[in-house]
């Protein structure tokens, strides 16, 4: 795979919804009435139930995976949550590749929302071999 600075990385595109946090949730025990109801995040002052922010993390590995292919490895990751992501919002986790160093890929990621706000802006490292 060639890979240069300034490369897009093809975005991973999900619209969040319960349907999405309960499958999440399912997966990870993660069963928080902030995620499964909007009383419980309207109480929590988020005006409804909002969708966890490792199901961000996880749309940001997915992207990686798609781009990288099966011999890929994730090095590191680290973002921050920064806003929520609410229920029927699209969701879009993306990156750019900002330096190259033989086989290691280092990208700026981030996810964000439909209107382009940026819910979660990261780094991550990644190994392609050649």
């Amino acid at each position: 795979m060639n890979v240069n600075v300034g490369d897009v990385v093809p975005s991973f595109v999900r619209q969040t919804e319960f349907a999405n946090w309960n499958r999440y949730a399912a997966v990870n025990d993660e069963f928080v009435p902030i995620h499964m109801d909007d009383e419980a995040g309207a109480a929590a002052g988020n005006g409804g139930a909002f969708g966890m922010g490792n199901l961000q993390w996880a749309y940001l590995h997915n992207m990686l995976r798609d781009w990288m292919g099966p011999n890929g490895t994730i090095l590191t990751m680290e973002v921050q949550f920064r806003s929520i992501n609410h229920k029927n919002q699209i969701v879009s986790a993306k990156g750019v590749v900002t330096a190259v160093d033989g086989d290691v890929v280092t990208l700026e990621v981030w996810t964000e929302q439909q209107e382009g706000t940026k819910l979660a802006p990261g780094t991550a490292t990644v190994r392609i071999p050649a």
